[in-house]
């Protein structure tokens, strides 16, 4: 299923706050997004509402099935994009960033290609 790129980074965000702090808070995604809470609030009521998470009663939250993998394969996407361009010697921050931009757009039989090239070539 195909979603709106907004929502991958809020997944994808969600699933990198897990790994990085083990919980996550609303608050954690607007520090980390650069986006007000009221816009994060009202994000993850729709994300709760269309079953990509769960928030228990200390407001943590939490990928369901469905959110986790669409948030592990926008990761991977970014991933391998941008270790990709760094390979190729593009500075790590552009690389990072530039990453962002084509993880959404990147046609799979490329992103592929890309994974395919990076695992018979690097050390």
């Amino acid at each position: 299923m195909r979603i709106q790129e907004s929502a991958e980074n809020y997944l994808e965000t969600i699933h990198k706050l897990r790994l990085q702090n083990g919980q996550v808070r609303s608050i954690d995604i607007a520090t980390t997004m650069g986006f007000s809470k009221p816009s994060v609030s009202y994000a993850m009521k729709q994300f709760r509402e269309n079953g990509y998470i769960l928030v228990d009663d200390m407001g943590y939250i939490t990928l369901t099935d469905s959110g986790r993998q669409i948030a592990e394969r926008i990761f991977d996407r970014h991933t391998t994009i941008s270790r990709f361009l760094m390979v190729l010697g593009v500075e790590d921050s552009l690389a990072l960033e530039d990453a962002c931009k084509m993880e959404h757009d990147l046609s799979e039989e490329s992103y592929l290609a890309l994974k395919r090239w990076l695992t018979e070539n690097e050390k």
